[in-house]
C-alpha cells in the first residue's frame, strides 16, 4: 500500500505542481503542435510517456550507481541524452522489426515525443529529488499526463483564440504564450507559494 501511495503522491506531484508546460516551460513548441489536433495529442502524449517511464527506470539504477561521484555532475546530462537516445532507437528497431504497421502509423510522432525538453527534465528532475524508483516511475509517469493535461487545455483554447475576435497581431503563438502565462499562475497558486518572508 505505502509504494501505491508513494506512487500516486510523486505522480500527481509532477502532474500539477511540477506541471512540464505550465511551472517548467518544458517542450512547449511540441505542445502548440500537438494541440493543433487530437489525433497529434493523444500520439504524442502516449510517446512521451512511454518514453519518460522507460528512461526513468534505467536512470534511477544509473543515478544509484554514480551520485556520489563529484565528476557525475558533468556527465549526466550526456549519460541521460544517451539513454533517451538508445531507449529511441531500440523501440524504433523493434517495432519496425516485428511491428511494421504500427511503425508506419506512429513514425510521424516518434522524434517529437522523444526528443524534447518534457523527457529529459524529468530525468533532470527526478535526480534533483532523488527518490526510490517509484517515485522516478510516479514522477515519469505524472510528468507525462501533466504534459497531456497542458496540452488539452491548449487544445480547447486553440480555436477560441485563433478567431476574429483576437486582434491579428496576438493570433498564433503571441496569445498562446498569454494564455501559457495565466494558466502558470493559476497552476503556481496549487504549490501553495507563501509571500510572506
Amino acid at each position: 500500500m505505502d509504494i501505491l501511495v508513494a506512487f500516486i503522491t510523486t505522480a500527481m506531484t509532477a502532474m500539477f505542481v511540477e506541471n512540464a508546460i505550465f511551472a517548467r516551460a518544458l517542450g512547449t513548441s511540441v505542445a502548440f503542435y500537438a494541440s493543433r489536433k487530437t489525433d497529434n495529442m493523444i500520439g504524442l502524449g502516449l510517446g512521451i510517456l512511454y518514453v519518460t517511464t522507460v528512461s526513468c527506470f534505467i536512470t534511477y539504477w544509473i543515478d544509484c550507481l554514480m551520485y556520489e561521484n563529484e565528476w557525475y555532475w558533468i556527465v549526466m546530462p550526456l549519460i541521460y541524452t544517451v539513454v533517451i537516445s538508445i531507449v529511441y532507437t531500440g523501440t524504433l528497431l523493434l517495432i519496425w522489426r516485428f511491428l511494421p504497421k504500427l511503425f508506419k502509423s506512429i513514425k510521424k510522432y516518434v522524434h517529437l515525443s522523444v526528443f524534447n525538453a518534457a523527457v529529459l527534465g524529468a530525468l533532470f528532475l527526478n535526480e534533483v529529488y532523488h527518490g526510490s524508483l517509484i517515485e522516478y516511475l510516479g514522477f515519469g509517469v505524472g510528468l507525462s499526463a501533466g504534459f497531456m493535461i497542458a496540452v488539452f487545455f491548449l487544445h480547447i483554447a486553440n480555436e477560441r483564440l485563433n478567431s476574429e475576435l483576437v486582434p491579428a497581431a496576438f493570433r498564433g503563438m503571441p496569445i498562446m504564450m498569454v494564455f501559457i502565462g495565466i494558466l502558470s499562475l493559476a497552476f503556481y497558486a496549487l504549490t501553495g507559494y507563501n509571500t510572506s518572508a
